[in-house]
């Protein structure tokens, strides 16, 4: 085979077989390809008509694939008389038509009995007329399905060619080498997505541009969805719920297409028994939605829809809450509102006897435990054992609980509700997709591992642009096993982004990605107005700061601009075919997220710079205001993608909140004598005093930076005078122009083999000289850990900044340890406390410890310790998260990162992604300090620690890297 041949058809899924049979590879299958397309065979798609909708449906979307590929359609028959030459057969594996070409023994003993699965098999000559069979069959039609789709795959149509545009790879011929194959269950019996929030994209979209005819997400439109499920091996849908759109069952064709396509019908946590009360429940009509006093009209209203839905498969969710999202209506306390409940569900359950099924186990049942219901289930509400529990995540990636070891006995077994989109307090993210796929990856392996695995739905708003996210949760919901290391989100991402832009973008688009992600776990983009919502607060400064740390400001904007430039490096590379799927996937996010930041952090430049009196702050509230202006550009691009198959699909200011508005700036009109200025790094602004960098350490190679700016001068030289030559500027000198360069940035650092020549110097000058005037600007340096181990964790300048992962030791004790989860966190690495199942723990003696080494060189009464841990939530409803701290030989601290509700505390955490806890201690003597952390609770992720030695409480917003002496 040519290579070049070689190597497309191992990018493209399948291979192409030899023309020379001698050089043909017979390891992997006995048999000899399956052409379904070549000049000498052209396969034909054979059916059974009697065995549903579903089979007729998978055998005409890949004869729709197969043209795709190779632009031939091939036949579609449902006869098998008719049959003859190589034909693809699609069936499942009790059918007549299966059966009667495999025999009944042919296969594996129980695998007819697997949940949602498929087989392959090829046979030669099964009768007079069919030369080859390839043959799809199914346990069930999702399974041939699956089957089915999976073979799209393999030839080189992506489960987003629609919804994301990705082009199919052509082929003149198409052979697939598929050998015999049975798949294994699905991980996550019904997994599948809630539609929500569609109000700014899926919904418009749909009622103007996809399905006008409708007005509305209906039949077209779910078709699409469900085609797209069936794609991504998922069975479950939560439909569109929100007052903008009008019920699922106002259509009577809705619920038809979901009986044709076999998709499992639920609804939300807010919606018992299929309703959508935000449109179905009628107060002028119904009277209140109060189970208490109007219970006739409630459950009248909750068995008329039973009925109606009887035919259907459908997952019933069991339970009461208000109209919409709210607690129940009519009841005084949690007490009451348990024994309303516990009417209701007998009830519900009465219903589905009636008229579903007499035996109620085995009809799909849910009550999930998301916000007050999780308190009246803590305060003793029964839910009987057939029914699945679904835990709920915190609506910001943070799973709220998880079964117990009694639980996970349950029959109905527990399942999880997580989102990947909300609207709520403390502030919406319904624009971008921010969520961290490893915190996706952590959280939802948890569930996994702890039983939770009947029922997994993500919240995944108007789908785009969550398409990378939604496509990762589905496929660890298929297949979990691949999952259980957080390392394998790289190679899940190389494939997604490798197999739809090709394999030598892959690894820089997940670099990208993965940088675009780990910026928004700082910060997500729709955050950065510091703002709030329920109530809605006006936008405030944001907490990075452009005069310390380096300039967190600049360094945001510039990790930004970086993964930019990479977007536009790889785009101008594309093909045009490739043009659309890219800005969908990876470029409109990408560039959004990089302007919203922008628009916040050059207001923020502006505004501080303009209490320094620079010039340039005008050019920043301009860069703000522009910033504003692209993104309006690049969502007016994104509508018009694909010829405007995409217009009104995405809306940068959804809810129209303070956050999405082009930021007013007014800048202080500063009266000052002075015509040009400088400040230093951790400085606010210049001083009478004499002014200091922060202090070099020996062998350590940081900068720190001086800026020298116009006020009132038209233009300025500087240059620096008797510059110590052991003293590194960046720039020594230098020309301001009013209007072009109005400030210049000098990074000061060290030449420590000059330093010492010179006699180590403690201090020492740098001269300033800004057109006649002349400023004196103080250098330190320390040698205080001359003497120690290289590259130890050292304090500078009045901080300790500690990886949780750079421990000197890690005592295990037994089966409690403390384990690494490489990729997660604002470190990449994070601690956590294992096993899951394990109980809180009382015995320090008995337990895992972390044991830390740092090196101070102050002496202080009271500094402040922060520990920084991922705000994950306790395992169970009634665990803690715990761990005990113990600083040199002081008394162990216990301290817990558990929140409750939605305190100001669990806000804050949710919207920076930590949890801080902080306790005082003191330093005696300079030198080496210790650091153990006592393993007290299962599921605590530590991040980062930070000991402040000048008595402050406050740290850095912006996580800093670790404080270390480099290796001498």
């Amino acid at each position: 085979m040519n290579y070049l041949v070689f190597i497309c058809s191992l990018f493209l899924g399948y291979t192409i077989t030899p023309k020379n049979p001698s050089t043909e590879n017979t390891n992997t299958n006995k048999l000899p390809g399956f052409e379904i397309f070549t000049s000498q065979n052209q396969a034909i798609i054979l059916y059974n008509k009697n065995n549903g909708k579903l089979d007729s449906i998978s055998a005409h979307l890949l004869a729709e694939d197969i043209f795709k590929v190779t632009n031939y359609k091939p036949e579609i028959i449902t006869n098998i008389k008719q049959a003859k030459g190589n034909v693809i057969v699609i069936g499942t594996i009790n059918s007549k038509l299966i059966t009667s070409l495999l025999g009944e023994k042919a296969i594996k003993a129980g695998f007819e009995n697997q949940w949602e699965s498929f087989l392959y098999k090829t046979i030669l000559n099964p009768t007079k007329k069919i030369k080859k069979a390839f043959i799809i069959a199914g346990t069930n039609p999702r399974g041939t399905a699956y089957g089915v789709f999976n073979i799209s795959k393999k030839i080189g149509v992506n489960p987003w060619y629609w919804w994301a545009d990705v082009p199919v790879k052509k082929r003149s011929e198409l052979v697939l080498n598929q050998p015999d194959f049975y798949s294994k269950a699905p991980s996550v019996k019904y997994r599948g997505i809630f539609l929500n929030d569609e109000d700014w994209g899926l919904q418009p979209w749909a009622a103007k541009t996809f399905e006008p005819e409708t007005g509305d997400i209906g039949p077209k439109t779910y078709s699409k969805i469900f085609e797209l499920l069936l794609r991504l091996n998922a069975n479950t849908i939560w439909p569109a719920m929100h007052p903008s759109t009008k019920a699922f069952f106002y259509y009577p064709d809705n619920a038809k297409v979901a009986n044709q396509y076999q998709i499992v019908v639920g609804t939300s946590h807010a919606e018992p028994m299929l309703r959508n009360n935000v449109d179905e429940w009628d107060k002028n009509n119904y009277g209140d939605f109060n189970y208490k006093t109007n219970k006739t009209n409630v459950l009248n209203y909750w068995e008329t829809r039973v009925k109606e839905a009887k035919n259907i498969d459908a997952i019933y969710t069991i339970g009461m809450r208000g109209v919409h999202d709210s607690g129940m209506e009519g009841v005084k306390n949690n007490d009451e509102a348990v024994a309303v409940l516990d009417n209701v569900i007998t009830d519900q359950r009465n219903l589905l006897k009636k008229h579903i099924n007499p035996n109620i186990e085995n009809i799909p049942q849910a009550f999930t435990v998301y916000k007050e219901v999780l308190d009246l289930y803590k305060n003793g509400l029964q839910v009987p054992d057939d029914i699945t529990l679904v835990w709920t995540d915190d609506n910001y990636g943070y799973i709220r609980a998880l079964s117990n070891s009694e639980e996970q006995k349950r029959k109905g077994g527990s399942g999880v509700y997580y989102h990947a989109s909300y609207w709520g307090r403390p502030h919406d993210y319904l624009w971008l997709s921010s969520t961290n796929p490893y915190l996706i990856q952590e959280e939802m392996m948890k569930a996994y591992n702890l039983d939770n695995k009947n029922i997994w739905i993500l919240n995944i708003g108007d789908i785009k642009p969550l398409e990378y996210n939604m496509q990762l949760f589905l496929d660890m919901a298929y297949d979990a096993d691949k999952f259980q290391n957080s390392t394998y989100i790289t190679s899940h991402q190389n494939q997604f982004y490798g197999t739809i832009f090709g394999n030598k973008f892959a690894e820089d688009l997940t670099k990208i990605k993965t940088n675009y992600y780990k910026l928004a776990f700082e910060r997500k983009p729709e955050f950065m107005g510091w703002s709030q919502t329920e109530p809605t607060t006006q936008i405030f400064n944001t907490a990075y700061n452009t005069f310390s740390n380096g300039d967190e400001i600049q360094q945001r904007i510039d990790a930004y601009e970086t993964i930019e430039k990479g977007v536009d490096l790889i785009e101008n590379q594309l093909s045009e075919n490739l043009k659309s799927a890219f800005f969908q996937l990876v470029s409109y996010p990408i560039q959004a997220a990089s302007n919203i930041n922008k628009k916040f952090l050059y207001r923020d430049k502006a505004i501080n710079y303009a209490k320094q009196g620079r010039k340039s702050a005008k050019k920043y509230k301009t860069l703000s205001n522009e910033a504003y202006n692209n993104i309006e550009t690049l969502t007016k691009e994104y509508n018009q993608l694909s010829n405007g198959k995409w217009q009104g699909m995405m809306d940068m200011r959804p809810r129209k909140l303070p956050v999405f508005d082009n930021p007013s700036i007014e800048l202080p009109e500063l009266t000052t004598t002075e015509t040009i200025g400088f400040s230093i790094e951790d400085t606010l602004k210049s001083t009478t005093n004499l002014p200091k960098l922060p202090t070099f350490y020996t062998n350590d190679n940081s900068s720190y930076f001086i800026d020298v700016f116009l006020k009132n001068a038209e233009k300025c030289t500087w240059t620096f005078n008797d510059l110590p030559h052991w003293i590194i500027v960046s720039k020594a000198s230098g020309n301001l122009v009013d209007s072009k360069v109005m400030e210049d940035r000098i990074y000061v650092s060290m030449d420590w083999d000059a330093w010492k020549k010179a006699g180590e110097p403690i201090s020492d000058i740098i001269k300033l000289q800004l057109n006649s005037e002349k400023k004196n600007i103080q250098i330190n340096t320390s040698n205080s850990y001359n003497n120690i181990p290289k590259n130890s964790i050292v304090e500078k300048n009045g901080l300790v900044i500690i990886y949780a992962n750079h421990f000197s030791k890690n005592k295990i004790n037994d089966n409690l340890k403390w384990k690494e989860i490489t990729g997660f966190g604002h470190t990449q690495a994070v601690m956590a406390s294992t096993p899951l199942s394990s109980n809180d723990i009382s015995n320090y003696e008995e337990t895992a410890v972390l044991h830390y080494e740092l090196f101070t060189e102050t002496v202080a009464k009271n500094a402040f310790l922060t520990l920084v841990a991922i705000p994950s939530h306790p395992i169970t409803t009634g665990a803690n998260l715990k761990i005990g701290v113990q600083w040199n030989n002081d008394p162990i601290t216990i301290l817990d990162f558990k929140t409750e509700g939605r305190s100001n505390t669990w806000k804050q955490n949710v919207l920076r992604n930590k949890a801080e806890k902080q306790i005082q201690v003191s330093i005696p003597k300079k030198g080496k300090q210790t650091l153990k952390i006592y393993m007290m609770s299962a599921g605590v992720m530590l991040d980062y620690f930070v000991l402040n030695t000048e008595n402050k409480t406050s740290i850095p917003y912006k996580f800093s890297s670790e404080t270390i002496i480099n290796e001498k």
